[in-house]
């Protein structure tokens, strides 16, 4: 086994500082190149154009209003920003499959219902492999959405809804690798989810339903999910005596104590360091309701945790512990720092 030590970098000559702008040159021609192609698409998107923009809402509108599963299909590089915007649709609330052109006509066809919209994409509109998922899509009605280049594509043709991308050069020097129009597919297939997203009024909370897991899920986990609730809060009259409020916040660990009334309704927050404040006053004539907060930071139990975390950071004295309150006010739960910090969320 060689042990010696790597050698050291070589000292850069002019040739390749040379060489290094012309590749940073390339990138960027790359990256103005797809640019350019997107802000083509936007231009051809703008409100009262007859084209694409027209064809964009009947796409949404054709799949919302009838409550369509979405059909994606593509071949090559077409395919896998297909398989892409399916991901994407799929997590954002609208029902979505992709089905590859190839295995369609070897069974695969049997995956489309009655009533799907079909997702068509190809750059040409000539692909040959789509052609028996376009006649089945014609044969049992199913509403046929072709995102292509090609006006006159036989795809086009076929198609009840085009969304006809505007021309524009490949950024591939030779002009035959995907590179723009993959980019214009790809973020026309992002904004079709958004819209639809948006139409559909979905939320948050609804999108955590779909992305359990991962840093992802963990920051959409809600305080319910993690709050302490019944026996573990640490709660109290009001009338109760100095003595039996430190007996309860020592028992509890919360660093603090919830003063409810008969019916658990929060009526203030004695923290430790209201306790601090009360030392030398006497323990057994000294009341909770004498010391508390009377307007404690609450939050309510369907708050996102990650959204909570800010409540209890953004103050000039940032919080550990915070209570959860119903619609009435009840105590539901308390939430502390170390649950959102076991939780991957602090």
């Amino acid at each position: 086994m060689n042990s010696s030590p790597p050698s050291p970098p070589s000292a850069t000559t002019g040739d390749d500082t040379a060489q290094h702008a012309r590749m940073l040159g390339e990138a960027r021609a790359v990256l103005r190149a797809e640019s350019a192609g997107l802000q083509a698409m936007i231009a051809a998107m703008e409100e009262g154009d007859g084209g694409l923009g027209a064809a964009f809402i009947a796409a949404v509108e054709g799949i919302w209003s009838g409550n369509r599963r979405v059909v994606v299909t593509g071949m090559g590089k077409s395919g896998h920003i297909g398989r892409k915007i399916q991901a994407t649709l799929a997590s954002t609330g609208t029902p979505a499959i992709f089905v590859h052109p190839a295995e369609a006509s070897h069974g695969d066809l049997g995956m489309l219902q009655k009533g799907d919209a079909v997702l068509a994409i190809s750059n040409s509109g000539e692909t040959a492999e789509m052609a028996d998922i376009i006649s089945h899509a014609r044969r049992f009605g199913l509403l046929l959405i072709a995102m292509t280049a090609r006006a006159g594509s036989t795809l086009a043709q076929a198609a009840d809804i085009v969304l006809l991308l505007p021309h524009a050069p490949e950024a591939c020097p030779i002009g035959l690798a995907p590179t723009t129009s993959s980019t214009m597919q790809l973020a026309l297939g992002d904004a079709l989810a958004i819209v639809l997203l948006q139409r559909r009024g979905f939320s948050a909370s609804d999108f955590g339903i779909f992305h359990p897991g991962g840093r992802l899920g963990t920051r959409l986990r809600r305080v319910c999910e993690l709050m302490h609730a019944g026996e573990s809060m640490p709660l109290g009259p009001p009338d109760m005596e100095l003595r039996r409020v430190i007996v309860e916040m020592t028992r509890k660990a919360f660093g603090c104590m919830g003063v409810v009334d008969a019916h658990g309704r929060l009526l203030g927050l004695i923290t430790d360091h209201d306790l601090r404040l009360a030392l030398g006053r006497d323990l057994d004539h000294t009341l909770a309701a004498d010391i508390m907060n009377p307007t404690p930071q609450t939050i309510g139990p369907d708050l996102l945790a990650a959204e909570a975390l800010r409540v209890m950071n953004d103050r000039p004295r940032p919080i550990s512990s915070i209570f959860a309150l119903d619609e009435g006010g009840h105590a539901v739960g308390i939430l502390h720092l170390h649950d959102l910090l076991r939780a991957g969320i602090a």
